[in-house]
């Protein structure tokens, strides 16, 4: 028997891919989104599935459902969304949290949590390992975003500490694939779709600066190896690409895959940028027996085919200019 999955922020770039792959495994998806910044589009696929569920929600606010197990994916992700509107978004990393960690506690349910790399901030060691506390910034411009996730983990821990939850925290790095938004703001996205239209490649700061890229497929393995690990799990996973590129390095190789005359145009470095980021995914191989295995290269080029269909089918050029509701 299949279960009754609960995936908050589910019409999203990662929650999408986890409705379909919770749907292919046989399970009742509810699919919960306010569409801040995910679309009824990215679920297309799933609307015809009489086990899938789709209602507008915004998760700062009381849900009464019943299921089995619960996915808080609910929180804009890339720069350019979260600090559009700060407030909101700390509202919805903290009060998401507690209503849906008080969800769980009333049905007895385990939840995961879908964190960030980002509670690291800039790192002074590399790679980031779950026991690094992380430097980050609690007033910058990044801190909505940053904070939230660091508050949003030690409620969940406080909750499995007091109530004797069962909690899973999955502490999220770079992620790339199709239903990425073209404006979004993150690198992938940005570079693919410049290179695409032979615009210059916008790089901040000198280009040596270090992320690690997952392909989503894999990311969302994690995720749900995570979920269904029976152990008890102590405290947070890292789920990443261990493969560190520089940002120079990334545009290159788009142009390359893209066949691009794209030129690299240099940019002044936002505030709070990290300087390197690459996870340390020794507890994940140990306890989740995972390992990403998509090569960079096989994963963008998969990426760069969604991005080419959707600059071509004029249906989709809404898709191109982001809205703050759908």
């Amino acid at each position: 028997m299949g279960k009754r999955i609960l995936v908050t922020g589910g019409a999203g770039f990662l929650g999408s891919h986890l409705c379909e792959r919770l749907l292919a495994a046989g399970n009742d998806v509810l699919c919960v989104d306010n569409y801040f910044t995910g679309t009824k589009d990215n679920v297309a696929k799933c609307l015809d599935n009489p086990h899938f569920e789709l209602m507008r929600h915004d998760v700062t606010f009381a849900l009464y459902v019943e299921v089995d197990e619960i996915y808080n994916l609910a929180c804009p992700a890339s720069p350019i969304h979260y600090q559009r509107d700060p407030i909101q978004t700390t509202k919805t990393s903290v009060l998401g949290a507690i209503n849906m960690l008080g969800l769980a506690k009333r049905l007895h349910v385990r939840i995961l949590q879908a964190s960030t790399s980002e509670v690291y901030g800039d790192p002074d060691i590399h790679p980031q390992t779950e026991d690094y506390c992380g430097m980050v910034n609690m007033i910058g411009p990044r801190a909505c975003y940053d904070e939230g996730k660091r508050c949003t983990e030690t409620l969940f821990y406080d909750y499995r500490r007091q109530h004797r939850m069962d909690v899973r925290v999955a502490r999220i790095f770079n992620t790339y694939g199709p239903n990425m938004h073209p404006q979004d703001g993150r690198v992938v996205s940005t570079f693919i779709v410049q290179a695409l239209k032979g615009e210059p490649i916008t790089i901040f700061g000198s280009g040596t600066q270090t992320r690690s890229f997952c392909y989503v497929d894999e990311l969302i393995d994690g995720l749900t190896r995570l979920m269904n690990v029976a152990q008890e799990v102590e405290g947070p996973v890292n789920l990443g690409n261990p493969t560190e590129l520089t940002m120079s390095e990334l545009a290159e190789l788009i142009i390359s895959l893209t066949g691009s005359r794209s030129r690299l145009e240099f940019r002044p470095l936002p505030q709070d940028d990290p300087r390197q980021r690459r996870p340390d995914i020794s507890r994940a191989r140990e306890l989740l027996h995972w390992m990403p295995q998509v090569a960079v290269e096989e994963g963008l080029s998969r990426t760069i085919s969604y991005f080419d269909n959707l600059l071509a089918n004029p249906r989709e050029a809404d898709k191109l200019v982001w809205k703050s509701s759908q």
